[in-house]
């Protein structure tokens, strides 16, 4: 998605070799009209494809996921938290997830309202880097006996590996800007 891209180089920031900085448009402050573009280019990509919910964590994969939904005709979004709140007494589901830019491990749940084995899920989060929160929502919708019909990832680092873990398991991975390599300031695009 060359709007993405475009807005990755200018706004965007390498720290490192491995992060990449969108806090300005994505992920802290959130440019509604990008992220609507967003959310139709994966209506586009996952068209055609049986999907009744939208399955994101939270908190910079609720945006995305909900501009999604509405551009797939408006469907739910279920979000992951990252705390069980005293108000889900029903039960729940849970699994651990390690996040490699925060360099730490959350347990994340799921209400067992909101997700169960009549659900066709399509997972959409921010960033795809080694997988870890694709697989642990994966690992939620597997507990409600729920099937993920495909993962939708804003910035894929090919380079971490994430997608290609994913697609040996079988899962259908759309990134709309995949990062080669990350040097000297500098983010290199496939």
């Amino acid at each position: 998605m060359q709007l993405l891209k475009d807005r990755i180089i200018k706004d965007g920031q390498a720290v490192g070799t491995e992060i990449v900085k969108v806090d300005s448009f994505l992920n802290h402050q959130i440019d509604v009209a990008l992220v609507s573009e967003i959310g139709k280019e994966f209506a586009i990509r996952f068209n055609g494809i049986p999907v009744n919910k939208i399955l994101t964590i939270e908190a910079s994969g609720i945006a995305i996921a909900c501009a999604t939904a509405v551009h797939l005709g408006c469907l739910p979004v279920v979000f992951a938290k990252k705390a069980a709140p005293s108000s889900m007494i029903d039960g729940y589901y849970s699994t651990e997830i390690t996040s490699f830019t925060k360099r730490t491990v959350s347990t994340v749940v799921v209400s067992k309202e909101y997700l169960s084995e009549r659900d066709n899920l399509l997972i959409i989060d921010d960033f795809l880097a080694h997988g870890e929160a694709a697989i642990g929502l994966i690992n939620l919708a597997e507990q409600a006996g729920a099937s993920v019909a495909g993962i939708g990832a804003v910035i894929e680092k090919g380079f971490q590996g994430g997608s290609a873990r994913l697609r040996q398991k079988g899962y259908r991975v759309e990134s709309l800007a995949v990062i080669t390599s990350i040097k000297d300031g500098h983010i290199y695009f496939k």
